[in-house]
């Protein structure tokens, strides 16, 4: 089968993990940043961030400006709204493993609690005899 282009859309640009390390990068700084700064950041090779982001840029998720010699990068993070919009629908399954989590925390306190408190209210033990 073969592979689909990954300049096609936003999810299959962010299917490649080093994709959705840069996003995360400049969604942290949450400004313009230049490649040597992201290579430097990142720890990759030049070329790489560069191919990576030439893919990000063509499907929309950066954006670029010239500052002199320099190529700023920065996030479109509207252009993630689609895979928001989708991944959404799957938010209350989720929600609903968090909540069975928390019960379950919570119920666990308040046994423990209870359990204490009753070794609380015993005497203490007595020493045997001499």
């Amino acid at each position: 089968m073969a592979r689909s282009a990954t300049t096609t859309d936003a999810f299959a640009a962010i299917a490649e993990p080093r994709r959705r390390e840069i996003l995360g990068t400049l969604a942290r700084v949450g400004s313009e940043c230049d490649v040597n700064w992201l290579v430097d950041e990142l720890g990759w090779p030049q070329p790489q961030v560069s191919k990576h982001l030439a893919v990000l840029r063509q499907v929309g998720l950066v954006s670029v400006v010239r500052k002199g010699r320099q190529r700023m990068y920065s996030l479109n993070a509207s252009e993630l709204r689609t895979v928001f919009d989708w991944v959404k629908q799957y938010e209350k399954f989720w929600e609903h493993q968090l909540n069975r989590i928390k019960d379950r925390a919570e119920r666990m306190h308040r046994e423990r609690a209870s359990t204490q408190s009753h070794r609380g209210s015993m005497p203490p033990p007595q020493s045997p005899p001499d």
